[in-house]
């Protein structure tokens, strides 16, 4: 019942569910509650009516488990690239035991010149956890490759539902409307960070403005 519910939700991203995932679903939802959040430090939040609008963070350098995909679909990308890195959470690594989960996972993306539609390639990045951070078990899958991705300040704000290239579209207008002009922050990248699996329509999601060094 578990593969057929996730069954629909790939289909739902125009991707098929490969039966030996039947696996890593069943490892995940049995340790759901055990999440790590990545570490950071809020540096500030500016809001309205007590509820915070945005909130600037620091995020310290790290080891992150890397996979970029440049699937036709936005949705598409993001769905392979977790599940070859939910492969290697679950088993497929050196150590060949299950890593634990942490949260966000990361969507790296890229605006085209004109800023009217995403490029294809998403590089989505799973950060591995705290005992981990030292000696990252290697991989199996050759197209994950551990990154040492350098400290990052990101401003962000929150958003619900399902991420596809229109909706994030529409989140990072709403989000420079919301900002006005600054000069500090990149324009061509931007950050989707996910904190709930695929399978949960309203799930929680972040868009991350990457401010420059």
């Amino acid at each position: 019942r578990l593969f057929a519910h996730w069954e629909a939700v790939a289909s739902t991203h125009r991707v098929s569910l490969p039966r030996d995932m039947a696996g890593p679903i069943a490892q995940m939802a049995r340790h759901r509650h055990a999440r790590e959040p990545v570490p950071y430090v809020s540096l500030s939040q500016h809001g309205k009516c007590e509820e915070a609008a945005y909130e600037e963070r620091q995020y310290p350098a790290g080891k992150w488990a890397c996979v970029t995909m440049g699937e036709p679909m936005y949705e598409q990308s993001i769905s392979l690239s977790f599940m070859k890195l939910m492969r290697y959470i679950c088993k497929e690594n050196s150590v060949g035991c299950h890593l634990g989960m942490t949260v966000p996972v990361l969507n790296e993306i890229h605006l085209t010149k004109e800023g009217t539609e995403l490029e294809r390639e998403v590089l989505t990045a799973y950060y591995l956890p705290g005992e981990f951070q030292q000696n990252p078990p290697v991989p199996m899958d050759p197209e994950i490759h551990i990154t040492e991705r350098a400290p990052l300040r990101v401003i962000t704000r929150v958003f619900y539902g399902m991420t596809t290239e229109e909706t994030i579209l529409r989140e990072i207008s709403l989000f420079w409307e919301l900002l006005g002009s600054r000069e500090a922050v990149l324009r061509g990248t931007y950050i989707v960070a996910s904190y709930e699996n695929p399978s949960i329509p309203q799930r929680r999601n972040e868009i991350w403005f990457i401010c420059q060094a």
